[in-house]
């Protein structure tokens, strides 16, 4: 039995973390610039009593790492926070496809509709092609993740989904 797969374990605690589409679009919110938790909680419209306890779980589970320390507007000591990645390599656990598609969906009704480009392809693979097609993609986002983010650049989003499309099966 893999370590994964032993509740109250380490990968199991950090499977919990990630259980929660807020959580997730926390970690993209701090990717590449460090947030207070006031500064999160006001990007998601959100009072920061409400969003306290997921950053501290994030940060406790090594999925958000403490910056220095700055101080606000009246000298209160605030803590900015940044993604380490680290959702990036953790298996999720069960429900992942629904809490990262919530997270998508959350995300997406905040973009402007008319700079989203949306590809949906129907395709009928045997068992190979399939995997072969599924380890390309992942090897592309793999890629584009491990890229430095660029400091002008647009910030964007990939969204990804691979499912049986049953209402094409064939009858038996």
């Amino acid at each position: 039995m893999t370590d994964e797969a032993i509740p109250g374990t380490t990968a199991d605690a950090d499977a919990r973390a990630l259980s929660s589409a807020l959580r997730m679009r926390i970690l993209r919110l701090c990717l590449d610039e460090a947030l207070t938790n006031k500064e999160i909680a006001g990007r998601l419209g959100m009072a920061p009593a409400t969003t306290y306890h997921h950053v501290r779980l994030l940060a406790e589970r090594g999925f958000l790492a403490a910056q220095p320390e700055r101080q606000g507007n009246r000298g209160a000591r605030e803590v900015p926070y940044l993604s380490t990645g680290k959702s990036w390599r953790t298996p999720m656990g069960p429900g992942r496809g629904r809490i990262l598609i919530q997270a998508f969906l959350d995300e997406f009704a905040l973009a402007d509709p008319a700079r989203a480009e949306i590809v949906r392809l129907g395709v009928r693979l045997n068992e190979a092609d399939r995997d072969e097609m599924l380890r390309r993609f992942t090897e592309l986002f793999a890629e584009y993740a491990d890229r430095a983010p660029d400091p002008e650049g647009e910030p964007l989003s990939l969204f990804f989904a691979l499912h049986e499309d049953v209402g094409r099966r064939r009858p038996d």
